[in-house]
């Protein structure tokens, strides 16, 4: 390869993963909220991986299971701790589980994993205990939890391994469970334990290397015009049986089973007669193989056909960094396990497919179905009752050819970043007496993102960081009654409201916050939560689709900040806006700027390079936001420029202050250079604390600039020297560069020709999301995804002066 082809291809690969991290900006929540220490959390020395939890409004408590410990915590503020009960193994169940080859301190402890209300007063509780899993019943009476000592067998009920991914579910007194059912965790069962226990068949068919990840119930019997039976839906992943590639790729599914299901009088005895599943359909925007469901929850609507399940789902890859949310309808998933076509395994061995679509004829009662109203006709009341025929073919064809497509045609929601982990999703009625769905979603690094879709937008109200540490979210439960949501991780768990309507303190910030739980108070002059307002009050205010801010009041116009303009100097007028999705609009003398070789318009504020005479006047910051196609403009800061007419520059006084010497005050810097002046405010919008995650994102902009103009002009000399032929230039040119280079790093005037080609603030910068966003990747900023050093000190930009207040003028 010649060198102007590695060049080639090195500055192409540098640019397209540095203009990757720039299009971040592609989609961001509106509002990133940072770690506060005030959000109520929970957690004692000594103990780990809190991922269990149950809530129970009833009792007024949060069970929240731990290793060896479970906590019962004050419901209303989690930091309180009510009562507690510890499950340790013993030093024999310990002692042989090392023999087995794990690690004692690790593996052989007691992880709780189940927990589940039996009745008013009484909990199922189940622990791995040190790879020998064993279940007892709880109480918590009288303010305090006590454990019965009636242990049982929890093979089949409870991982055996603490790390593995299983699920559990309580339906009346019968517990349904998937994990594995033995010590190695090659046999994975999808079990009812009850007085009549059924199983999986343990088949590849059935189930290939699954992860298990959510059950729940749907009580279908209800109103059912067929004489259906209620049922249980089971998510996970596995391999896919239906290819044959060189490696092992894997699939999303939904299965079911029926509650009235007793399995076959002769085949499949003790088995599921009603297990089917189905491959879930989540297309992520660039190829990539199929995402891997990671957790799903259900909001149950009063008619359960109308019920959804919301599925979050992320790369099984690393090359893609794509997660996503996808939903599905109830119906959708019951009408093709119904109505769909059955897979089955093709004859011909040398075909990378295995399976195709059954074309031949089904049996009568269908298999997989439930006893219903057809079987009931032909004398079959219970499924003991079913025709061997039937019962053969579901046992060797569980699997439906067709795939279960999202609600919406494709994910609601796609994240670039930091992957996401779990999902809870509450409904809520808003002023206009429509309910939307709020999705709240957990990510690897200890952020909560809060999203609605509004008529097919995709709206991030805000994302949250409710961990000061970049830690996973393992659990996530919500409790819509007391609106509140709790967060667990392995080190402790965290309690956040669904919503905090205080945080927008002006009308205009209130309604385009577009939280379905806030609402714009007129009396009050207050953002104050929904619920505190009546049906026909006439003094809220809310737009949640069209973000109409027509109804707020005029706001006060914003008082100009006097500031003396030193000829020869840089100044910087900071300017931050109230929202990620705003751009920055700068005006002087009634004229738009734009970033030049005079001005420099960066995410955090205006650099007026070099000033002069011709600069003293009136400066506004405006805040530009699109919601809808309407164009929201807002003044944030306005600057009057006055010429300092006192000493030169290299002994200057302002009134009121002493002479300070330029020497002292650039922080060590080179003085030959103009220094750079910025705003004296008792709140500085660019110190650490105030400081938005756009500004940190300045570096990489400048850096990415500087790479490209580097890139293309070394391209461009290497090509004029192949061209000529004339290496032996290369070398003179080189050492030419060096000389010029030193000649001219004291000369300031180069520094705007750079930054002038720099296009930091385009069109694309902080777009919402897009209708369904098929086609679109979502970013969240501020979660983590870039850490580069705040733009509190600009003068590393090649030896600009930068000085902090005015006095030292």
């Amino acid at each position: 390869m010649s060198l102007l082809s590695a060049l080639s291809l090195v500055c192409g690969l540098m640019l397209h993963v540095s203009f990757s991290a720039l299009n971040t900006h592609y989609c961001v929540p509106r509002k990133t909220v940072p770690y506060q220490n005030e959000l109520k959390s929970f957690s004692e020395e000594g103990i780990f991986n809190y991922s269990t939890m149950l809530m129970r409004d009833d009792l007024g408590v949060v069970l929240l299971g731990a290793r060896e410990a479970i906590y019962a915590l004050d419901i209303n503020n989690i930091s309180v701790r009510k009562a507690a009960v510890y499950w340790r193994v013993t030093e024999e169940k310990q002692r042989e589980c090392t023999y087995k080859g794990k690690h004692a301190e690790v593996e052989c402890r007691n992880y709780i994993r189940n927990l589940h209300r039996v009745n008013d007063t009484t909990m199922y509780v189940c622990g791995t205990n040190a790879f020998s899993p064993s279940c007892d019943y709880m109480t918590f009476a009288n303010g305090r939890l006590r454990l019965e000592g009636k242990q049982e067998e929890g093979k089949g009920k409870c991982p055996f391994d603490p790390f593995q991914r299983y699920s559990s579910l309580m339906v009346g007194n019968d517990l349904y469970s998937a994990t594995s059912i033995n010590f190695l965790g090659s046999e994975p069962v999808v079990l009812r334990s009850s007085d009549l226990a059924l199983r999986t068949e343990f088949k590849s068919s059935w189930l290939s290397e699954p992860n298990f990840v959510y059950m729940d119930f749907v009580g279908e019997s209800f109103d059912s015009p067929d004489g259906d039976d209620d049922k249980v839906y089971l998510f996970f992943s596995e391999n896919a049986m239906e290819y044959d590639f060189y490696r092992k790729v894997a699939v999303s599914r939904v299965a079911r089973v029926c509650k009235g299901d007793m399995g076959g009088q002769r085949t499949l005895q003790r088995k599921w007669t009603s297990f089917l599943k189905a491959r879930l359909d989540c297309s992520l925007p660039e190829p990539s193989l199929p995402p891997i469901v990671q957790d799903v929850f259900l909001l149950k609507h009063r008619d359960w056909r109308k019920s959804v399940f919301y599925a979050v789902f992320t790369p099984q890859s690393s090359l893609s960094q794509a997660s996503a949310v996808c939903a599905y309808s109830v119906s959708a998933i019951r009408d093709i396990f119904n109505e769909g076509k059955f897979k089955t395994p093709v004859a011909v061995e040398t075909s990378h497919v295995k399976w195709v679509m059954y074309t031949g004829e089904v049996p009568v009662p269908r298999p997989g179905a439930c006893i219903n109203s057809v079987a009931r006709k032909m004398g079959m009341n219970r499924s003991l009752d079913l025709p061997d025929k039937t019962l053969q073919f579901i046992r060797d064809r569980p699997l439906m050819d067709e795939a279960v497509r999202p609600l919406t045609g494709g994910p609601l929601l796609v994240k670039r970043g930091p992957l996401l982990t779990r999902i809870v999703v509450d409904s809520v009625l808003a002023l206009d007496r429509q309910r939307y769905d709020v999705m709240f979603i957990g990510t690897e690094n200890g952020y909560v993102q809060k999203a609605v879709n509004y008529a097919g937008e995709m709206f991030i109200i805000e994302e949250i960081q409710l961990f000061e540490n970049p830690v996973p979210i393992s659990t996530l439960r919500l409790s819509s009654s007391k609106g509140q949501l709790y967060a667990g991780t392995d080190f402790g768990a965290i309690q956040m409201p669904v919503s905090n309507c205080s945080r927008y303190d002006t009308c205009v910030d209130c309604i385009l916050a577009r939280d379905p739980y806030c609402a714009w108070d007129l009396t009050t002059e207050q953002c104050s939560p929904v619920y505190g307002f009546s049906s026909s009050s006439n003094s809220a205010i809310q737009s949640l689709k069209e973000g109409n801010v027509s109804q707020c009041p005029q706001p006060d116009p914003v008082a100009a900040v006097d500031f003396t303009l030193v000829p020869e100097n840089n100044i910087q007028l900071p300017c931050q806006l109230h929202s990620n999705l705003a751009q920055v609009l700068w005006r002087f003398a009634d004229q738009t700027l734009h970033s030049n070789n005079k001005y420099y318009i960066y995410s955090g504020g205006l650099l007026i390079l070099s000033a002069s005479e011709s600069d003293v006047g009136l400066y506004t910051c405006d805040s530009v936001e699109q919601i809808n196609g309407r164009t929201y403009n807002r003044t944030v800061a306005v600057y009057q420029l006055q010429l300092y007419s006192g000493p030169g520059v290299g002994d200057r006084t302002t009134p009121g202050n002493e002479v300070t010497n330029s020497s002292d005050s650039i922080y060590g810097l080179n003085t030959a250079a103009p220094e750079l002046v910025t705003v004296p405010d008792s709140e500085d919008p660019l110190s650490p604390e105030n400081q938005s995650d756009t500004s940190r994102v300045t570096r990489l902009e400048v850096a990415v600039g500087l790479l490209s103009l580097l890139c293309l002009s070394l391209m461009g000399v290497i090509f004029w020297i192949w061209s000529q032929g004339r290496w032996e230039c290369f070398k003179l040119a080189q050492r030419s560069s060096e000389s010029e280079g030193k000649r001219q790093s004291a000369e300031y005037m180069h520094i705007p020709n750079r930054t002038s080609e720099i296009k930091l603030l385009g069109p694309e910068s902080g777009r919402p999301c897009s209708a369904n966003n098929n086609h679109s990747a979502v970013d969240f900023k501020g979660n983590g995804e870039h850490h580069f050093t705040p733009m509190a000190n600009i003068s590393s930009l090649d030896g600009l002066g930068y000085i902090n207040d005015e006095s030292e003028i």
